[in-house]
């Protein structure tokens, strides 16, 4: 995936970045791992209990019934304490990792929200779900069964080694002796694991590309009848993944085959020798019966250890492509001595600004370059001229959307790169021509302009944008639930949503693009009137095709590719005869053709 910037340099690697996330919840850890070395403690001791029971309790010329049954009531009581513990260890240790998880995608969310525009012009939104979601998923896995199924093992492994070595040191050298073969077997697995994991996870966010790009344009297929189309491009990146799940199960296979024969032989070895020295008279049957016990106390912690290699494997494959999310720089930030921007009058300069847009081959693409452009405050100003020649882009340049490559914007005097962002934007209201709604109430859309607004000031702010009747005719009025991105409404209705919301910011500064551009003739109308008197005392940027709703501006600046190249009234540019006359009476004779 494009990142808008080079990772930022961490000082943490990936593990303590990861462990630093069990800070906020080191009780629960902590309690996780208290009842983990019970578990591993019970596991541990029970061939030794019997071992005692076989050599002090049962002997067979002297039975001890006594004390053999109070250490069986013992042992007894000791596996209902180990149940409670598996049990806290099994609700608790989730309840950690889903806790963690949250806190990892509670900050990669909030991270988001701090990158740019050109950060979300080059990332395709599946992918990025894919990231908050599926990568997490084994994550969560990793962060609860990690620290514990690594604790267990360790303690277990240990243990049982040194209680193998109190009953017959010569079988437990043997056994020790296969564990470094073991894990040269693991570490190599385990690099290939990491790689196919991850190709693996670039897989499903291929997938999760695909199907959120072919479900937000599906009135779009089947309108060009390219249903059959959106299915092959679809099994492509299926294929993909499909190709990269084999290479990782074949691994995988390779993994649990390998230590299904490294513990198995181990039972192997240890029948063997011990045969040899049962046959010699040097170890007896029931010394072999209660070694055998931690055969198995021995090698399940290996198995452990490997079946953690695989979650590790996964699980980090996720982490590393989380923090590469997280370590994504914003390219646009506050200043370190950054201001904020009170009592905005609304005088903006743009002096000699250039702007490029960065393409896929990291080309600077010129779109605007030594631009001025003086707004009073107060002014209306109509941007105008053929599509492409940067008009919106120039509009976004000053809330700062984009950052200039070369020259400055002012705002009251104050250039927008001293000055914070969110009282830069606070002061600056936008209405798009792709207007986007959420799948929420007409309401909670109305009020998205300043959430802390009451249900009166949200009535007002429709009524001013032309919608309220409209609204009161819905079922459920202004608690209407509009569905994905305002389906459910018309296109003008959509835009006089977004049109309320900027009534209800009230900002200093306005931006209209293409404002009234999905509205009919007497919507439009009555908008433009609505607009104008939003206008009176404020700064407001207008860009339009149809010059019939500019022709009010105080100043109209005719933009190409070459820059502005004329700027005056609407009577001033008529009467110079030049671009803007030749867009005018286009127009005009497009509508009398019409």
């Amino acid at each position: 995936m494009n990142m808008e910037n080079a990772p930022k340099k961490n000082k943490k690697g990936a593990l303590s970045r990861f462990a630093s996330y069990y800070k906020p919840h080191m009780g629960l850890f902590m309690t996780d791992m208290a009842c983990a070395l019970f578990i591993s403690a019970v596991d541990i001791s029970y061939p030794l209990i019997s071992r005692k029971a076989l050599y002090d309790y049962l002997t067979p010329d002297a039975p001890k019934y006594a004390p053999f049954f109070i250490l069986m009531a013992i042992c007894f009581g000791m596996y209902l304490l180990r149940t409670l513990a598996t049990f806290i260890v099994t609700y608790l240790g989730h309840t950690l990792g889903v806790n963690i998880e949250a806190d990892m995608r509670r900050d990669v969310f909030s991270h988001l929200q701090k990158l740019g525009f050109s950060f979300y012009d080059k990332s395709r939104t599946g992918k990025l779900l894919s990231r908050c979601t599926n990568d997490l998923f084994d994550v969560t896995e990793l962060a609860h069964h990690g620290p514990e199924d690594v604790f267990i093992s360790i303690v277990t492994f240990l243990g049982a080694f040194v209680a193998m070595l109190f009953i017959e040191w010569r079988l437990a050298l043997v056994l020790i002796l296969t564990v470094p073969i073991l894990m040269l077997f693991v570490m190599k697995l385990r690099t290939r694991m990491s790689r196919t994991s991850r190709k693996v996870k670039e897989g499903v966010a291929i997938i999760n590309a695909d199907i959120e790009s072919s479900i937000s344009g599906a009135r779009v297929a089947k309108a060009f009848t390219n249903e059959n189309y959106e299915i092959e491009k679809f099994e492509k990146g299926n294929s993909i993944f499909i190709k990269s799940k084999r290479r990782y199960y074949k691994t995988m296979g390779l993994f649990h085959a390998g230590m299904e024969f490294f513990t198995s032989i181990m039972g192997v070895l240890v029948l063997t020798v011990s045969g040899f020295l049962i046959m010699r008279g040097r170890m007896d049957q029931t010394t072999l019966i209660v070694f055998l016990l931690y055969v198995s106390s021995f090698t399940n912690p290996i198995r452990k250890l490997a079946a953690f290699s695989e979650q590790y494997a996964m699980g980090m494959a996720g982490f590393k492509r989380f923090t590469e999310l997280l370590d994504t720089e914003p390219e646009i930030e506050d200043a370190p001595n950054a201001i904020e921007l009170k009592e905005v009058k609304g005088e903006i300069d743009f002096n000699n600004v250039t702007f490029a847009y960065q393409t896929d081959d990291e080309t600077p693409r010129n779109v605007l370059e030594t631009i001025s452009l003086h707004i009073k405050s107060g002014e209306t100003v109509a941007l105008v001229g053929p599509s492409g020649g940067g008009k919106t882009t120039l509009c976004h340049l000053l809330p700062r959307f984009y950052e200039t490559v070369d020259g400055s914007i002012t705002v009251d005097g104050n250039d927008i790169k001293s000055v914070t962002l969110a009282s830069l934007r606070r002061n600056i209201g936008i209405v798009q021509q792709d207007v986007f709604l959420f799948a929420a109430s007409i309401k909670d859309n109305i009020r998205y302009g300043r959430i802390d607004a009451t249900d009166e000031e949200i009535v007002r702010a429709a009524i001013a944008a032309e919608i309220h009747d409209d609204i009161m005719r819905m079922p459920d009025g202004y608690d209407t639930v509009v569905g994905e991105r305002g389906i459910t409404l018309s296109g003008g209705q959509k835009q006089r949503v977004s049109i309320a919301r900027i009534f209800l910011k009230n900002p200093p500064i306005l931006i209209l693009d293409e404002a009234t551009s999905a509205l009919d003739s007497a919507t439009e109308a009555r908008i433009t009137a609505a607009f104008e008197r939003l206008s009176k005392g404020r700064t407001t940027l207008v860009i339009a095709h149809r010059l019939s709703t500019v022709r009010n501006a105080d100043k109209i600046a005719v933009i190409d590719e070459r820059g502005i190249v004329e700027m005056g009234s609407h009577d001033e540019l008529i009467a110079l005869g030049g671009e803007y006359k030749k867009l005018h009476d286009a127009q005009n004779s497009f509508y009398l053709i019409k």
